[in-house]
């Protein structure tokens, strides 16, 4: 590669108590095979009350790429992201959580694909990972079809294609200007919303193989109850602004939590017909889950086998019911598509 050639490259990092994992997050944004005097790392934490600061400084000390950081006083992602974006002097724009570690020619990879494919958008696919047994089955249910349905980047490992959405995503300067900021409602779901307005422009959106990374899972019930309830919660508002941005699989949970409400309801009050019916869909999930954590365990290892289920059926129910709720909490807003936005006036804590 031409040095002299090479497109200036902001990474953007939105951020908060990441002090388990941002040592090694940040180290893989520093130690990349890109031109280094072509970057710049640009990070809004969301007032972090942990040791994430002293780190990202720490870290930031023994490099040569500069890392400046900006307080994000919402502490929500779609602030920092767009904290961290009006400051980014890129001419390309790479996205990277504090969850996650990028290969090390993530970089160079995301600007071979920009340049040569005639895309403005690119991803990869990502490896979730554990650190300890239970949080390594999360991690595998997660890559799993029926952990988490056709998402490309999760379950797709060797294959080039046209996404809706990927994960730590490069973009093109033209391609954020065009979308302008995100949606600063959108507590969770903001980078589906974000895309999707980035396709109804004309941008494509790439899944390259060869464009690595890997993601820490969470490493509790709990955590993963909250990670994927709000997921669905805000799933909701995504699909009143952008019904087309729906597909059949994102409504799977909901289907299964309203079946499971209603055949409860109707075991209730339907005296034997009510409880034949409650038991076919309650019946069906235990032997779909059944089969799938069998399949799983026999792929990744029977030691998963007797967390699997459990763990699916939190996926599923965390989701369908963060669904439901928001159907409900946000059901006098249909059509409502404002969008939020922040200044660049955000203050600069330094390094």
């Amino acid at each position: 590669m031409v040095v002299d050639t090479q497109p200036f490259v902001s990474i953007v990092m939105p951020i908060r108590n990441e002090a388990d994992f941002i040592a090694r997050s940040l180290g893989s944004v520093l130690t990349q095979t890109y031109p280094h005097d072509r970057m710049e790392v640009v990070i809004a934490d969301g007032m972090s009350t942990d040791d994430t600061r002293a780190i990202v400084r720490q870290v930031a000390d023994q490099h040569d790429i500069p890392v400046s950081i900006y307080d994000n006083p919402r502490q929500i992602a779609p602030t920092a992201l767009n904290i961290a974006t009006a400051h980014a002097r890129g001419d390309i724009i790479i996205r990277v959580d504090g969850h996650c570690e990028i290969a090390p020619d993530y970089v160079e990879k995301c600007v071979m694909h920009l340049q040569e494919d005639g895309v403005d958008a690119v991803g990869g696919p990502i490896e979730t990972i554990g650190s300890t047994p239970f949080s390594r089955a999360i991690a595998i249910a997660m890559s799993t079809p029926f952990g988490v349905g056709g998402s490309a980047f999760r379950t797709v490992k060797d294959e080039r294609l046209f996404v809706d959405t990927v994960a730590f995503p490069a973009y093109t300067r033209r391609a954020v200007e065009a979308a302008g900021p995100y949606d600063e409602e959108q507590v969770r779901n903001q980078d589906d919303e974000y895309n999707y307005r980035l396709r109804e422009l004309g941008f494509k959106i790439l899944l390259a193989p060869d464009v690595r990374s890997t993601y820490y899972s969470r490493s509790s019930l709990r955590k993963l109850w909250r990670q994927y309830y709000q997921y669905g919660y805000w799933k909701v508002r995504v699909m009143q602004k952008h019904p087309r941005q729906m597909s059949l699989r994102q409504f799977v949970p909901f289907t299964f939590v309203s079946a499971l409400w209603g055949s409860l309801l109707m075991a209730l009050i339907g005296g034997k017909a009510g409880r034949f019916l409650l038991t076919m869909v309650v019946g069906s999930y235990v032997l779909a889950n059944t089969l799938a954590s069998l399949w799983t365990a026999r792929r990744y290892g029977q030691a998963y086998l007797p967390y699997l289920p459990v763990i699916f059926a939190t996926l599923h129910l965390s989701y369908g019911l963060g669904f439901l709720h928001g159907l409900i909490q946000f059901r006098d807003r249909w059509g409502e598509t404002r969008q939020g936005s922040s200044p660049k006036s955000a203050t600069n804590a330094g390094t």
